[in-house]
C-alpha cells in the first residue's frame, strides 16, 4: 500500500483536533523560540551598552539553552504520564511569570551583569521546555503515518519562524528600552499562548492496556485506552490518526500504519534504547548538525556586521528572511519524508547540504562580498535548520507512544547540550581564528553526522 492510498482520520472530529493542536502548537513553539533566539540578537546591545566581550555576550545568547538542559527530559516525562495538554500550558504559563520576573529585576537594574542575566534566562529556557516536547507529541499522536512528516515539518517551521521574528523585534526594542523591553514582551506572548493551549488543546489518544505484553521497565502508569476529552477509543492495534499499528512481538512489515515503508514493528513499552541503536543515532546526528545551526542564529548578525559592513537593522532583517527560508526548508523536507523511500535519507541530504554551504560562508568570509554573502548565508541558514522536523518525526515513531515525550526530552537535551557550548565555543574560535577557519571548522560537524545517519527507518506502536 503506498502512502496516498493510507487510512486517513478516522473521523471529522479526529481532524479538527489534530490541526487545532497543530496551529496551537506551532504558535507555542513561534513565542517560545522568541524566548529562546531572542538573547543572542541582544548581543550587540550587550556589547555596545553593557561592554560584554564576545564570548560573554555569547554565553548569554545561548543561556536558555543551558536551563533546557536540565529540564528538558522531566517535561517529556510528565507528557508521557500526565498529557500533552498539562505539560505544554503548565510550561507556558510558567515561562511567563519567569519573564516577567526577568523584567522586573532588569527595571531595578539588577541584571547588567553576566551572571544574573544568564541565571535569569536559564530559568526562562528550563521552565518553559515543555513546549518542545509536548507539541511534538500532539503532533506525532494525532497524524496518520503519511501525513506526520508534513505535519511536523509545519511544527518545526515554528522555530525559524520565531528567529526571524526575534531578529527582526529584538534589535529594536533593545534600542528603544533594552533588556526590560524584551523581557516585557515575551511574558505577554507566553500568558497568550498558555491561555489559548489550556482552552484549545487535546490530548491525542493512546494505544490501550491490552495491545501491551512486557512490563514497563518504568513502572508507569498504564494509559487508559481512550483520553477523556477524545470521545472514542483506541483498540489494539490501531493507531492514533487511523493508521493500523502493531501488537508486540508481532512485525509491522508493509501495512497501513506505515505507509509502505520497511520499518520495524516492535512494542515500544520495551526500552527502545535497549533494543537497537537507531534512537542513540539519531540524538548524535541532531546534536552534531545543531552545530552550524546555532552558530548561525548566535553569530549570524554579527558575521553580517563584521566581515559584510552592513548595518544592524540591515543584517537583522537579512537574518529573519534566512530564518524564513529555513522555516520553508522544514516544511519541504517534512513532505519530502512523506514520499521518500526512507526519512532518513532525506536527513542524510540535509546534512550533506548543511556541510557543503557552511564552508561556502566560511569561504566568503575572506572578502567583502554582501550580495554573495547574503545568498549564501541564507541558503546556510536554512540547510542549517531543515533536519529537526526529520529526526522529530523519526524519534517520534522509532520510539513509541509510551517512550516518544521522553525521548524527544533526550534529543532536544542532546542539542541543547551542544548548543550552550557553541555560543561562548564558537565565540573564542572567532576572536582567536578569525570567520572563515572558525567557520571551517564549524562545517566539519554535518561531514560527520551524514556518516551516523542510520541506514532505514523504525517504528514501534
Amino acid at each position: 500500500m503506498t502512502p496516498h492510498a493510507a487510512p486517513d482520520f478516522p473521523d471529522h472530529r479526529s481532524k479538527v483536533l489534530a490541526w487545532r493542536g497543530l496551529i496551537l502548537g506551532v504558535i507555542a513553539q513561534l513565542f517560545f523560540t522568541i524566548v529562546i533566539a531572542g538573547p543572542a540578537f541582544l548581543i550587540p546591545h550587550l556589547r555596545t551598552d553593557k561592554g560584554f566581550t564576545l564570548a560573554e555576550a555569547g554565553m548569554a545568547g545561548t543561556s536558555t539553552s543551558v536551563g533546557m538542559v536540565i529540564t528538558l527530559v522531566a517535561w517529556g516525562a510528565l507528557a508521557d504520564r500526565r498529557g500533552e495538554r498539562l505539560a505544554l500550558s503548565l510550561g507556558l504559563l510558567l515561562c511567563s511569570v519567569a519573564t516577567a520576573g526577568g523584567f522586573a529585576l532588569a527595571v531595578a537594574g539588577l541584571l547588567d551583569s553576566l551572571l544574573p542575566l544568564v541565571l535569569v534566562l536559564a530559568l526562562a529556557g528550563g521552565i518553559g521546555a515543555s513546549v518542545n516536547t509536548a507539541t511534538g507529541r500532539v503532533v506525532a499522536g494525532w497524524f496518520p503515518r503519511h501525513q506526520r512528516g508534513t505535519a511536523m515539518g509545519i511544527r518545526q517551521m515554528a522555530q525559524p519562524l520565531g528567529t526571524a521574528v526575534a531578529a527582526v523585534l529584538v534589535p529594536p526594542l533593545a534600542a528603544l528600552w533594552g533588556i526590560p523591553g524584551f523581557f516585557a514582551v515575551t511574558s505577554v506572548l507566553c500568558l497568550l499562548i498558555g491561555i489559548g493551549c489550556v482552552l484549545g488543546v487535546v490530548d491525542p489518544p493512546r494505544p490501550g492496556r491490552r495491545e501491551l505484553t512486557v512490563p514497563d521497565p518504568d513502572g508507569a502508569a498504564a494509559v487508559e485506552a481512550a483520553e477523556p476529552e477524545t470521545g472514542r477509543a483506541v483498540g489494539a492495534g490501531q493507531m492514533a490518526g487511523g493508521g493500523q499499528v502493531p501488537v508486540a512481538g508481532r512485525n509491522a512489515g508493509v501495512g497501513p500504519g506505515n505507509g509502505g515503508r520497511n520499518s520495524a514493528g516492535t512494542s515500544a513499552v520495551v526500552n527502545p534504547y535497549r533494543e537497537d541503536s537507531f534512537l542513540w543515532r539519531i540524538h548524535a546526528v541532531s546534536a552534531l548538525l545543531v552545530v552550524p545551526q546555532i552558530t548561525f542564529a548566535t553569530f549570524g548578525l554579527v558575521w553580517l556586521i563584521d566581515t559584510q559592513d552592513l548595518s544592524a537593522q540591515t543584517a537583522g532583517l537579512l537574518v529573519g528572511a534566512a530564518q524564513l527560508a529555513g522555516a520553508f526548508a522544514r516544511l519541504a523536507m517534512g513532505g519530502a519524508s512523506d514520499r521518500a523511500p526512507s526519512r532518513v535519507i532525506v536527513l542524510r541530504w540535509v546534512a550533506w547540504a548543511a556541510a557543503l554551504l557552511t564552508g561556502s560562508v566560511a569561504v566568503v568570509s575572506l572578502g567583502v562580498l554582501p550580495v554573495v554573502a547574503g545568498v549564501l548565508f541564507a541558503l546556510a541558514s536554512a540547510a542549517s535548520v531543515a533536519d529537526n522536523g526529520l529526526a522529530f518525526t523519526s524519534i517520534a515513531e522509532a520510539s513509541g507512544s509510551r517512550w516518544s515525550g521522553k525521548a524527544m526530552g533526550i534529543q532536544n537535551t542532546g542539542q541543547h547540550l551542544l548548543s550552550a557550548g557553541v555560543g561562548p565555543g564558537v565565540g573564542a574560535l572567532i576572536a582567536t581564528l578569525g570567520y572563515p577557519l572558525a567557520l571551517g571548522c564549524v562545517a566539519v560537524f554535518p561531514v560527520v553526522a551524514s556518516f551516523l545517519v542510520p541506514e532505514r527507518d523504525l517504528e514501534r506502536s
